[in-house]
């Protein structure tokens, strides 16, 4: 990636965006949440407000930069290859994948791999606690600003396939900007991390959702017990004093 690239794509896209959404939000409820909370906030279910579309390109763009490193590519180890193994089936499907996903996202977009570990977001619905094979490594993409946090997944590697990302130093070949992207630039390190992180958010949720679960069985179970002891009183009163 040249200096060109870095230049025009950081200092005037991204810049840009964080420009418009400081003049977009100042002033607003929305000013004061974080950034991730802003992006759901304004995606609103599909139903996009203004912001979001500056405001997801900034989390996009941050993520991406970090996704690289000097000298990058080659494989991962650890935890990280151990899970790719068991869902992709070796490194070079994963690869293949995500150079699949990148190079036919129609237009603007973002390929991604993605750690899933959530539930149906449906009010009656009850969803049995996940187990840990059903915790994985997928690959998806996404077009325009849009990024998976929408999808309660957490992101672990993005792929920028939007024009200004590649065009000054490989014009229309978007495939080869993605094979150096991942043979050249991808830091593994730092997906391992992220991975890390989103293995610890989704144990402190499955925390959260069983204390919740908890207390309104006791509240459930308190509030019988004092039906209960209603009805006794009530039973106690009615019945007629023996002469």
């Amino acid at each position: 990636m040249s200096r060109e690239t870095l230049e025009y794509h950081w200092g005037k896209h991204h810049r840009t965006y964080v420009e418009n959404l400081n003049h977009q939000i100042v002033g607003t409820e929305l000013d004061q949440m974080t950034l991730e909370d802003l992006i759901l906030a304004s995606y609103n279910r599909g139903n996009i407000l203004p912001p979001f579309n500056n405001a997801a390109q900034i989390w996009n763009h941050e993520f991406f930069w970090e996704s690289m490193k000097p000298g990058g590519g080659g494989k991962p180890s650890g935890y990280l290859l151990e899970l790719i193994k068991r869902d992709f089936g070796n490194f070079e499907a994963l690869v293949k994948e995500l150079k699949s996903a990148a190079s036919s996202q129609f237009g603007s977009g973002w390929a991604w791999l993605v750690y899933k570990a959530n539930r149906l977001d449906v009010g009656n619905a009850v969803n049995p606690r996940l187990q840990e094979e059903d915790k994985k490594l997928v690959v998806v993409k996404s077009p325009n600003a849009v990024n998976p946090l929408v999808w309660d997944y957490s992101p672990l590697l993005t792929i920028d396939v939007w024009e200004h990302a590649y065009y000054i130093d490989f014009q229309n070949r978007r495939a080869d900007y993605i094979t150096i992207f991942m043979e050249k630039l991808v830091s593994w390190e730092v997906v391992s991390l992220r991975l890390e992180l989103a293995k610890a958010r989704a144990s402190e949720r499955e925390r959260e959702e069983e204390r919740r679960k908890r207390e309104e069985e006791d509240g459930y179970s308190a509030g019988s017990e004092a039906v209960e002891m209603y009805l006794e009183s009530e039973t106690d009163e009615s019945e007629p004093e023996a002469e």
